[in-house]
């Protein structure tokens, strides 16, 4: 039996962005971030869950990993029927898992790929086992179009310390030797008012310095997930990837400066992802 009345093929489709992630319980990081990030910025967000963790603003209480091979089906199951515009992977908590992962980009030609590669968390917990960081620079590295390590994480993919802009400059350009298109080093570790990031396009050679004021706020849970994220919806709305950056830069110190006068648990509250919409 056919339809009684077939209704004209509607003509719009989403941006579609797909979050390869860690759960946050405490709904300001991990995909709990990245699928607000993603509405906020007028995408339609989807998920694959790596691990789950039991977290709020003071700290990690607990981690239950995902099997990889679920976690290769929820990518999967995402890409096969829906496709992405962009994909921002955020914590990957084995070698074995960023092995899956990469297999299934590759497998679905993904494209627009933001690594956020998600070692520690903001409370000094390791979410990274040891024997990840070498799949990370190996597999995943090469198919990202942007790579965002903070300098703690930088420090960790490099296996040196990491001081001065100098210091940045040099890590950006070693960092982009693993393959990746370009390379965002971010500041907002070093001390000082100065939190600027450090773009680099690796085909050009070039280092581009984004300058932002440093914002005093306690609420930063949820900063880096939120910022990747930002990139990859901007890239799946079609910027290119010098605009989606300080596009999704402007979009986090909004978020933070908003988020900065709410109280939510003890610790690291997070940012405010809809700013342009309530306060």
């Amino acid at each position: 039996m056919g339809h009684a009345h077939s209704s004209p093929e509607p003509r719009r489709t989403y941006r579609r962005v797909l979050t390869i992630a860690g759960s946050d319980s405490g709904g300001g990081a991990g995909i709990q971030a990245d699928l607000k990030t993603f509405a906020a910025l007028g995408c339609y967000g989807m998920s694959a869950v790596t691990a789950l963790t039991a977290q709020n603003t003071v700290g990690v209480s607990g981690i239950h990993p995902v099997p990889p091979d679920f976690a290769a089906a929820q990518i999967s199951a995402v890409l096969e029927d829906i496709g992405a515009d962009a994909v921002k992977i955020g914590m990957l908590y084995s070698a074995e898992l960023i092995r899956v992962v990469a297999e299934q980009l590759r497998k679905f030609n993904a494209r627009n790929i933001v690594l956020d590669p998600v070692m520690v968390a903001q409370s000094g917990d390791r979410l990274l086992r040891d024997d990840a960081v070498g799949a990370m620079t190996e597999v995943l590295m090469p198919l990202a179009d942007v790579v965002t390590p903070n300098i703690p994480e930088a420090e960790v993919l490099l296996g040196r310390d990491i001081r001065s802009v100098e210091d940045m400059r040099r890590a950006a350009r070693d960092l982009g030797r693993f393959g990746s298109r370009s390379i965002l080093v971010k500041g907002g570790h070093r001390e000082g008012d100065d939190s600027s990031d450090l773009l680099y396009v690796c085909r050009e050679d070039r280092l581009v310095t984004l300058t932002a004021e440093r914002i005093s706020s306690r609420n930063t849970h949820g900063t880096g997930c939120t910022l990747s994220s930002a990139i990859a919806a901007r890239l799946a709305r079609g910027d290119t990837l010098e605009d989606a950056v300080p596009r999704a830069k402007e979009y986090i110190s909004r978020a933070i400066r908003a988020g900065s006068d709410y109280t939510l648990g003890r610790g690291h509250g997070p940012v405010h992802h809809f700013f342009n919409y309530w306060v």
